[in-house]
């Protein structure tokens, strides 16, 4: 985990109704916000802080709507404290050390490790947080050493996204297989269209668009020279030499994917459910959902799960946690996780209202299977996911260029991710 930025303010600080030299409360709070937890401070106690990453207006006050409808009968307001995503973490450590960390944490799922182990979290049910009812792999994301710490509204995945003319055409129905993916790409290239699209960049994206190929095949990231993964990396090298993939897919991130499928130069693509606001506004290309191929016929596909959960930071004023734990049981009930799903295009996690989803938004019912089978990156490695990731971005990368083969790749990731610990 990063250093604790921020600096701890200086002056007088007060303990037990006793004034304390200045040093000993900076050491005090530096230690508290190592672990999450600033030091005593006065805030509001009708309001429940929330930092999260919803600095788009239009999300923030969808946000605000439901904490809203949950607040309102608490006798509570909640008050939003949006940054961007990629400055969550360094906000929280900023605000933990100058004593105005926020009652509830909202964090990427594949953030959370780092901040559970500090011990800085409350285990939601300490916090008085229903945790039954939700999918296993929605529980996944937000546990750390087997212990729940966060909670996720909804989730999203990834999923083969089709243009129905395109294929219908070709008399192709959506592939099932690797082998008819193969085959369905090689016969929808034609002209200016790539049969498949798919983002294979050195970064997050590439890497969570390559899970669901790595792990159907039986790939492990735990130990990622296991001799199966190699079989992804081939697949994805043949689509390439085939030709039904462009060689620009090691620069393409998953927005510029869509971009691709929009503009018809892509038949297929594997992409999620935040391209649904793009693909439903736009009249030239009609497109349909279905699972992402798989090695063998009858297998699960097992793609990543992704999305932010809630967490409650620890708190000496446990009233203040109980609110915050209230305001989550709310959030999560089944009526207003479909509705927020529904809202931003992610599937509920608790199972009865993914049901409910599936069955009210059938164009989208696929992505609401394939999260029943979607594991979390960081089930298996906690914190040491991001060398993980970088590890096999650089096997996809070094092997869709041409430098190595996809066992010498996978050697090397190994390598580089037990270097790494």
């Amino acid at each position: 985990m990063p250093s604790v930025g921020g600096r701890v303010r200086a002056g007088i600080a007060r303990a037990g109704g006793k004034r304390v030299p200045a040093l000993a409360a900076t050491l005090a709070c530096a230690t508290a916000a190592l672990g999450l937890t600033g030091c005593a401070a006065e805030p509001d106690p009708g309001t429940v802080t929330v930092l999260n990453s919803a600095t788009d207006t239009a999300e923030h006050t969808a946000n605000q709507r439901f904490f809203d409808r949950c607040a309102k009968p608490l006798g509570i307001k909640v008050e939003q404290i949006s940054v961007p995503a990629d400055q969550i973490a360094s906000k929280t450590l900023r605000m933990a050390s100058s004593d105005s960390l926020t009652d509830i944490l909202e964090l990427d799922g594949s953030e959370l490790p780092q901040f559970a182990q500090t011990e800085g979290l409350r285990p939601l049910k300490e916090a008085g947080v229903d945790t039954s009812g939700f999918s296993a792999s929605a529980t996944s994301l937000g546990s750390y050493d087997g212990v729940q710490y966060g909670v996720a509204r909804s989730v999203n995945s990834l999923a083969l996204i089709y243009n129905t003319k395109l294929l219908k055409d070709a008399g192709i129905d959506p592939p099932r297989t690797w082998a008819e993916l193969r085959e369905a790409a090689k016969k929808l290239t034609e002209g200016d269209t790539y049969g498949m699209a798919f983002s294979a960049s050195p970064n997050a994206d590439g890497v969570y668009q390559f899970l669901p190929f790595f792990w159907s095949a039986g790939g492990d990231e735990a130990k990622l020279d296991n001799g199966k993964g190699e079989a992804a990396l081939q697949l994805w090298k043949d689509l390439l030499a085939d030709g039904s993939a462009s060689r620009s897919v090691v620069n393409w991130n998953q927005q510029d994917v869509n971009d691709q499928f929009v503009a018809g130069r892509a038949a297929m693509m594997i992409n999620g459910p935040w391209q649904v606001p793009v693909l439903s506004a736009q009249k030239n290309v009609d497109w349909a959902v279905a699972k992402i191929p798989v090695p063998e016929a009858g297998k699960d596909a097992v793609p990543p799960i992704g999305g932010t959960v809630m967490a409650v930071p620890k708190n000496e004023d446990r009233a203040r946690e109980k609110r915050a734990g209230d305001l989550l049981n709310c959030l999560n009930s089944e009526q207003n996780q479909l509705q927020w799903g529904e809202s931003v295009n992610n599937v509920p996690t608790r199972a009865s209202a993914a049901q409910a989803y599936a069955e009210q938004n059938p164009k989208l019912a696929p992505f609401a299977e394939l999260v029943t089978t979607a594991r979390s990156r960081t089930a298996k490695v906690g914190t040491g996911w991001p060398i993980v990731g970088d590890a096999l971005a650089g096997a996809f990368q070094s092997v869709l260029t041409g430098r190595t083969s996809p066992e010498q790749a996978m050697d090397r990731a190994q390598q580089q991710a037990s270097a790494g610990k």
